[in-house]
């Protein structure tokens, strides 16, 4: 499974790559204006240090609603720097734009999937990745991994190429779930990654083995 982390901060990105283990990054809107980054030619400049930094997959958003917006916003963000993808929202417009992209050799990202139609859609137009935001799901009283293990299951019997990109992860145990239920990438944040590190009995042993290194002398 790849790793992608889910951020628009240069410095998480960084710590993320140094440990050796990042495939891509993604972005959105909601993330770029955290940072403080607007206007075209910030947030442009922007997509371009990430690119600079992580060698893989960057996902870049496009901010309009219809398939004309959608392509020219495309084709300008896919023209900054060659590991961009195209990230789409899922609607009839959007689905339209990633088969103009699919056709074009430009990769996408179709994103805000919460069915297993939507993702046959997408599939079926040509995605290279679909994102079902799991933790939005379970907060509406659903199953987000129970979804992932369906996409799955749908593109396995059907021989879809599409990747299953597992989004709003929300701690580490959605990453080692999603792992179990067939995503192909998870797109976290660093928390969330860090947090795969993490057990007491870890912390316990290596304090053992200090205090043995030290009676040795």
């Amino acid at each position: 499974m790849k790793f992608f982390i889910d951020t628009a901060n240069l410095a998480q990105i960084q710590e993320a790559n140094d440990l050796g283990i990042l495939d891509g990054v993604t972005t959105n809107p909601s993330l770029m204006a955290k940072e403080g980054i607007s206007g075209k030619d910030a947030i442009t400049q922007h997509y371009k240090t990430i690119c600079e930094l992580v060698d893989g997959d960057i996902s870049a958003e496009v901010l309009g609603t219809s398939y004309a917006e959608m392509v020219e916003e495309g084709k300008a963000l896919a023209a900054i720097h060659p590991n961009i993808v195209v990230k789409i929202p899922m609607t009839k417009d959007g689905i339209k734009a990633i088969k103009y992209f699919t056709d074009n050799g430009i990769k996408t990202n179709c994103t805000l999937v919460f069915s297993a139609g939507q993702a046959i859609l997408a599939a079926k137009a040509g995605a290279s990745y679909v994102s079902p935001f799991i933790g939005r799901i379970d907060d509406s009283g659903w199953n987000g991994v129970q979804l992932i293990e369906q996409i799955a299951a749908i593109y396995a019997v059907q021989g879809f190429k599409t990747e299953i990109l597992a989004a709003s992860i929300r701690n580490a145990n959605h990453i080692i779930s999603c792992a179990e239920a067939g995503a192909h990438v998870c797109t976290c944040p660093l928390d969330s990654i860090l947090g795969l590190l993490k057990h007491p009995l870890t912390d316990i042993g290596l304090a053992k083995f200090i205090d043995d290194a030290k009676k040795l002398g």
